[in-house]
This record gives structure tokens, C-alpha cells and sequence, in this order.
């Protein structure tokens, strides 16, 4: 399968970088902290979410801010202590790719995503992150928001996606999408096109824009 686009837009966390130990190690401590039930804890969904979305799943109103103000500092402490690594596939197919044709779209706040992203070696031109938009995903903002920034059409985008929350966002916003089987199973992935990782694809950049791959 061959996908022809003018724009790349990435997931962060689950697709370009691991941080899934992080996540489970800082969300255990934090729910802990706030008096959450392990029962009552793994009745939300956490990847692909806001911050903010799952602690209003599980905390009165008032205590959201102070929750997730105490997440985003335990999550960017625990950065250095691999909170974020490089997945298969990702530097090889950024290096192939100029600046101003893909953009990262995350759930995480600012302050975490460029943690995370710096931390991993990589410095999108464009970062669409929780604070700049209303709705998260799986509302269609977050990559419309991106397409926008980056001056393309949303048909002439592909999101690359590991959860289905982002997925579903991506269809949303009428783009293409490639689910990355990181941290669901593929089976669990509803998308135009599902790969192991980003190391299953390769990309060709012409004057015509981007043409994506599946490695044989």
C-alpha cells in the first residue's frame, strides 16, 4: 500500500516515543496520592487521553487542577529515568522528512511533550499539544489544529496513531490513518493501514509532496 500526502502528523507518546513504563509508574503513584482505588483505576482509559479528561473521570471537579498540575510534575520528573525512548523506525523516517511537512499532535501538556520530545532527540517545527485546543482527542481538533498550522488540506494529511482514542480522530478530521500496533493489539486498531511500528514504513519526498510505504 502506498499513501501520497503533503503532510505528516504524529502521535507522540506510542508512536514515536515509549514512555509506557513512565506512565504506569507516575499514574500508580498519582492515583495513590489521590485516594483512587485500583478497581476504580482501571476502569479509565488512559492513553491517547488528557490528563485532564482522566482525572475528571475520577476526581470531583474542584481537585482536577491541583490533579493533574501533580501528574504533568511527576511525569516530567521521571523523563530522565526513562520516560521516553526512541520506537523502532522513528529518527530513520523524521531524518528523511523536512520540517515544515509533519508536525507532532499530543494529548500531553506543553511542559511534557517537549520534555519527552527533547529528551528523545526530536524538535518538531510544529507541536500542537493539550493546552492549544478545547477538545482533545478523540474530538478532531487536535489534528485539525495541525493541518492549519502547517497550511494543507486535512485530505492531504496522514495521522499516525497508536490508541484508538487518536485513531478515531484522526477519521474525524478526514485524514488518512496508519495505526502503529506499540501498545494495542492490532486487532484493536481501526485504521486505513496497521503496522508493527514505524520501522515497517518508508517515505519518498518529491517536489509532489510525500509518498508513504510498507517495507517488503
Amino acid at each position: 500500500m502506498k499513501i501520497h500526502v503533503q503532510a505528516l502528523l504524529f502521535d507522540n507518546d506510542g508512536t514515536l516515543v515509549s514512555s509506557l513504563e513512565s506512565v504506569r509508574r507516575c499514574w500508580s503513584r498519582w492515583a495513590e496520592e489521590f485516594g483512587i482505588t485500583a478497581e476504580e483505576f482501571a476502569r479509565v482509559e488512559l492513553h491517547g487521553r488528557t490528563a485532564e479528561a482522566i482525572a475528571a473521570d475520577l476526581l470531583p471537579a474542584d481537585v482536577v487542577p491541583a490533579a493533574v498540575a501533580r501528574i504533568e510534575a511527576l511525569e516530567v520528573e521521571d523523563v530522565p529515568h526513562g520516560g521516553a525512548t526512541l520506537l523502532p523506525g522513528t529518527r530513520d523516517l523524521l531524518d528523511t522528512l523536512p520540517s515544515d511537512c509533519w508536525a507532532v499532535v499530543t494529548s500531553a501538556t506543553r511542559r511534557l511533550a517537549e520534555a519527552r520530545l527533547a529528551y528523545a532527540g526530536i524538535f518538531p517545527k510544529t507541536l500542537v499539544v493539550a493546552e492549544d485546543v478545547t477538545r482533545g482527542k478523540p474530538d478532531p481538533e487536535p489534528y485539525l489544529l495541525a493541518a492549519r498550522r502547517l497550511g494543507v488540506d486535512p485530505a492531504d494529511c496522514v495521522v499516525f496513531e497508536d490508541a484508538p482514542a487518536g485513531l478515531q480522530a484522526g477519521r474525524a478530521a478526514g485524514m488518512i490513518t496508519v495505526a502503529l500496533a506499540t501498545t494495542h493489539q492490532a486487532h484493536e486498531l481501526d485504521a486505513d493501514l496497521v503496522v508493527r511500528d514505524l520501522s515497517a514504513l518508508s517515505a519518498l519526498v518529491s517536489d509532489g509532496g510525500v509518498e508513504i510505504s510498507e517495507r517488503v
